[in-house]
Parts: C-alpha cells; sequence; structure tokens
C-alpha cells in the first residue's frame, strides 16, 4: 500500500531546499510558451488569414496538441516534490514512556452512586486500561487515602497491576498530593534506567479520584494537589484526572448517611497546571470511555512518515502519460 499523503507545506518536507529543482519546471514550462508564441507570430505573418481560418484546427484541439508538455511540467513539479521528502503523520507503538495510575480509595470511593460503588468500577476500568496499554509502556500502580502507597513500580508486567488493583480496599481521609508526589518518585527513580532515547522517558501520571482532599486541608498546602500539581509540572510530568462519581453520592458512617458529591473543580485545577486533561465520568461505561481515551493517547508517539514514495509513483505516472500523449498526438516524445 502507497503511504498516506502528508500535508503540502515547508513544515511537512523534509529537504525543502530540493524545491530549488523546481526552477527547472519552471524553465520548462517558460521555453515552450515562448517557443508556441514564436511558432504562431511566424505562421501570422506569412499566411494568408482567410486560409489558416479554414484549415486551423478547433480551439479544443489546439489544447490537446498542448496536452503532453503540460503533462511533462506537471511530473516534473511532483517529482520535485517527492525529492523533498514530504512526511505524514504517523502513529508507532510507544515504548519508553512511564505512566503512574494514581488512584483514590479513600472512604468516598464506596458510594454506591456509580454501581456497585465508585471503587469496584475503578478496579473494573483499572484492570481493562492496563490490559490495553500499549504492551512496552511501564505502568505502576499508586494507591492513596490518608497516605499514598506504591503497590506496583513501574513495569512492563500487567498481571502484578491486575492482582494489586484487585485488592484494592477502602481506607480513612483523602490526601491526593501525596498520590501525585509518591507517583512523581517512582518516575524519577525509573528514568535513569529506562534506556532506548537520548533523554528521560516521556511520563505521565493518570489520577482517578472524586476529588475532594481532605489532607492537608487546603491544596495549596506544602503537600497539597495544587502543590504537588506544581512540582509535576517542573518536571514537565503531565497529570491527566479522571473525576469519577455523581453529585448524589453518598456513604453510610456510624448509620447515618453523609454526602460525598463529586468535585470536579479540584481535579481540574490539577490538570490545567501541568496541561493536562480533565475527563468526568459519572458511571462505569464512561469511565471505560476515559480510559480509552487515555489508553490512544498514552500508547502511540506521532513521528514523521516518509511519503515519498507515493509522490514518486505519481509523478511517474504522469511522466509516462505524457510520454503516450505524445506519441499518439504527434508520433514523437513531448520536448
Amino acid at each position: 500500500n502507497l503511504p498516506v499523503l502528508g500535508p503540502l507545506s515547508l513544515t511537512g518536507f523534509q529537504h525543502g531546499w530540493y524545491f530549488l529543482y523546481a526552477l527547472v519546471a519552471l524553465a520548462a514550462l517558460g521555453g515552450y510558451v515562448a517557443t508556441q508564441l514564436c511558432r504562431r507570430r511566424h505562421v501570422l505573418r506569412f499566411a494568408n488569414m482567410d486560409l489558416l481560418a479554414s484549415v486551423a484546427p478547433p480551439r479544443g484541439r489546439q489544447f490537446v496538441r498542448h496536452l503532453p508538455a503540460i503533462l511533462l511540467v506537471g511530473a516534473v513539479a511532483l517529482l520535485t516534490l517527492a525529492l523533498a521528502g514530504p512526511t505524514y503523520a504517523q502513529r508507532i507503538p510507544q515504548n519508553r514512556a512511564v505512566v503512574m495510575l494514581v488512584i483514590d480509595v479513600s472512604e468516598s470511593m464506596a458510594a454506591t452512586d456509580v454501581g456497585p460503588s465508585r471503587l469496584a468500577a475503578a478496579k473494573d476500568a483499572g484492570k481493562r486500561f492496563a490490559d490495553e496499554l500499549t504492551p512496552g509502556i511501564n505502568l505502576g500502580l499508586v494507591a492513596f487515602a490518608g497516605t499514598a502507597s506504591v503497590l506496583v513500580p513501574p513495569t512492563t508486567d500487567r498481571a502484578r497491576t491486575r492482582a494489586a488493583i484487585d485488592k484494592l480496599q477502602v481506607a480513612e481521609r483523602t490526601a491526593t498530593g501525596e498520590g501525585i508526589l509518591t507517583a512523581l518518585q517512582q518516575i524519577a527513580t525509573v528514568e535513569g534506567v529506562i534506556g532506548g532515547g537520548d533523554g528521560p522517558p516521556p511520563a505521565r501520571i493518570v489520577l482517578e479520584s472524586d476529588g475532594k482532599e481532605t489532607v492537608p486541608t487546603h491544596p495549596d498546602d506544602p503537600r497539597g494537589a495544587f502543590t504537588a500539581a506544581e512540582s509535576a509540572k517542573e518536571q514537565g510530568v503531565v497529570i491527566s484526572t479522571i473525576s469519577f462519581g455523581t453529585p448524589d453520592g453518598y456513604v453510610d458512617v456510624d448509620g447515618q448517611h453523609v454526602a460525598v458529591p463529586v468535585d470536579d473543580d479540584t481535579l481540574r485545577h490539577v490538570a490545567e497546571i501541568t496541561g493536562g486533561d480533565l475527563m468526568h465520568a459519572d458511571n462505569l461505561g464512561q469511565l471505560d470511555h476515559a480510559y480509552a481515551t487515555l489508553q490512544d493517547e498514552l500508547g502511540y508517539q506521532t513521528v514523521p512518515g516518509d511519503a515519498s514514495t507515493a509522490w514518486i509513483a505519481l509523478g511517474t505516472v504522469v511522466l509516462l502519460a505524457a510520454a503516450l500523449t505524445g506519441l499518439l498526438l504527434d508520433r514523437r516524445l513531448p520536448g
């Protein structure tokens, strides 16, 4: 199959200076036009106008007579474009990236506004995300409530991640900033270990929570969510957040219903600080869709692909068409 043709712009070419060869096409076109004009003046100078009008071919036939030269100039232009190295956006699997999945296991995640519970749904979606993520990506897992724990350091072993997700249990309080900082420590640890490139591997934190931080009391505090996001920004790590739950969530505490509405604002600001995106999900289907979107974004990288083969083929076809029409119309090659 021929490669997909990229955008025809100077930013889409590897060797833009090859466009200087287009001067050859322009010179050939100018020479052909000049020759035709001189020939026309010579005919008009010596011909009988009445006789010329009676024998001259119709205007449509006159255009056909010039078709071989037009095709030849077009072929030169297309081959010049091919020499310039046109590119297209090629998506290839990402194999050096580090992704830290950070999951909130605070008591509010026991709310049943998302059946069977927020945490149970988060487990199911998290395992699917791990299974479908590009195999070469190093995936780690951090769980946080009042403190944060590294359950799986970055690895390509998806079975470990699945097993750890299955064991997640709710605990008291919510320390979102601790979850982010713990993930950043893991990223820093593996950056010097993963080879295969000139610089550190790209890293991303995927933070899933219902959003309300309780430890510390304000996200701008030294270990708060916003402060931790600023640290991620300094390290060049983007945080993508998934806000999971509905405004009607509640948990039972000592026989009393305690409202735990989802808090989009906190997670939105965490994402904005690092240049990431907030995705909201209030059911399992939306959560799966959010993870699928992230998988597609994280699992591949876009690099320039060589599209010159298609342009060479197109230029060759036009060149052959120029030769064929020249032989059919003039019994000779165009030129």
